[in-house]
């Protein structure tokens, strides 16, 4: 999904988060037809500038010092970033991230106000949204609005199918509007995306930061695998 030039704005937010569909996303990064060979890289990064800290906790999961640190820079209506979570990410935990050879990062890059609610709703803890959540309630919020992103991101009232998707995490009416109008989240999560963009040459989802290269787009289990192998 290619990046526009937006800021997205509380009142934006609350009004587009109803009316915003999806939007095109670029192509798949690797086709089954070449899933064994390494993904292209785009370019170079400072992990060390990466992997300073932003303007939200880092929603990180597997051990601090694996040898392979991936960073994902993703967007909640992007059916890319979508198709990576639905069918490559679980199979990388278990293998990789589960056994202490990935470090997994995820920051927001929401492209429109729908996205920007989905990742404030990931951020809030379900009961108290003026607390963070934590990654072990990111993560699977994060897999569940994935798993159903064609039932809310495409809704024709994306609020109220938001609303209904977060009651099964845990949210209530009174805490699903607390956590969406917390202006200094939603400045954090265009703050998390603006980084991205300036500093890391960020511009479309999704965007992963692995060991210093950039790679763009999608990447199937055998593609990213096959990278991860790589650096090991």
């Amino acid at each position: 999904m290619k990046k526009t030039e937006v800021t997205l704005t509380r009142r934006a937010l609350l009004g587009g988060v109803a009316a915003t569909a999806l939007v095109l996303a670029l192509p798949l990064a690797a086709t089954e037809a070449f899933a064994q060979e390494l993904p292209e890289s785009q370019g170079d990064v400072d992990m060390a500038e990466v992997l300073k800290p932003g303007p939200l906790p880092e929603m990180a999961i597997g051990e601090e010092n694996a040898p392979v640190t991936i960073v994902e820079y993703m967007s909640m209506t992007c059916p890319h970033c979508a198709t990576f979570h639905n069918n490559t990410f679980d199979e990388i935990k278990k293998n990789y991230v589960d056994t202490g050879k990935v470090r997994f990062i995820i920051r927001e890059f929401p492209f429109d106000p729908r996205a920007a609610a989905a990742f404030m709703l990931a951020r809030c803890n379900p009961t108290k949204p003026e607390e963070a959540s934590t990654p072990a309630q990111y993560f699977p919020m994060v897999s569940m609005l994935m798993k159903q992103q064609e039932a809310w991101a495409g809704a024709q009232d994306g609020r109220a199918a938001l609303l209904q998707m977060s009651k099964l995490a845990g949210f209530s009416q009174e805490t699903f509007q607390a956590c969406l109008t917390n202006q200094k989240l939603l400045d954090d999560v265009n703050a998390t995306m603006k980084r991205g963009a300036d500093e890391f040459g960020v511009n479309s989802t999704p965007t992963f930061l692995i060991n210093g290269k950039r790679y763009a787009g999608a990447m199937s289990v055998e593609s990213m695998s096959a990278l991860i192998d790589s650096l090991l």
